[in-house]
């Protein structure tokens, strides 16, 4: 799962996404509900885990802006100290899908995060484009018969171009898939991410699926169309 965690404790952010990620999911962070909202819009995230005592934008301020701006309807577990009725209600009113409080464990709120992303439809588990096959439960991902060996960046940008294909991703929206609301100063980082995963996906084929839109991005084509 790709998971967008919105959590301003630092300790429990790193608590949180240390077992997600031990677990095989991808887990971007936000400190604050105006980054959150930033990413959440950017990003096509199976499930975000969102706080809602946050600087900036609260929870439930942010739930209520991406319902109403974002036309994907991802998931949201909100996870707060929070727990009387009218809070509860409150957030599923923003758009809330399931709501977890604090103490809580790390098994159940994954396995929450799993329930959600299957009523949404597997979160899209498997993705295809051509010949190549993506799964984000697994993060196996194989070109015909061979498997496709990609870092934990290069997989999180395969992601990005693969649910958006056959449009056009632009760099700034890459940049912030790998660094968030910090990205470096030039755009050479991005290039060599971009040039590691090119050379994994097609450097042993005849035909070719990444492909440079000069100026604005990255797209993923399907038989070499461009």
């Amino acid at each position: 799962m790709w998971i967008l965690l919105v959590e301003d404790n630092d300790a429990l952010a790193a608590n949180i996404g240390e077992y997600l990620e031990q677990e095989g999911d991808i887990v971007d962070f936000a400190h604050d509900g105006l980054s959150g909202l930033r990413l959440a819009e950017a990003n096509a995230y199976d499930a975000l885990v969102l706080d809602l005592m946050l600087p900036g934008l609260d929870g439930l301020q942010l739930a209520t802006q991406l319902r109403a701006n974002s036309s994907r309807r991802t998931p949201i577990l909100m996870l707060t100290a929070r727990d009387t009725l009218k809070d509860k209600l409150d957030g599923f009113e923003a758009g809330g899908d399931d709501y977890l409080t604090k103490p809580f464990d790390l098994l159940e709120l994954r396995a929450r995060l799993k329930a959600l992303v299957r009523r949404a439809g597997g979160g899209n588990r498997v993705l295809a484009l051509g010949d190549l096959v993506y799964d984000t439960g697994t993060l196996a991902v194989r070109r015909g018969a061979a498997p496709v060996k990609l870092t934990r960046t290069g997989l999180r940008m395969l992601e990005l171009l693969m649910r958006r294909a056959p449009e056009v991703v632009s760099r700034q929206e890459m940049e912030r898939a790998i660094w968030g609301d910090e990205p470096p100063d030039s755009d050479a980082a991005l290039r060599v991410h971009v040039h590691g995963l090119r050379v994994a996906l097609d450097r042993p084929f005849d035909i070719k699926l990444l492909h440079t839109v000069p100026g604005i991005g990255y797209r993923l084509a399907p038989h070499g169309e461009v």
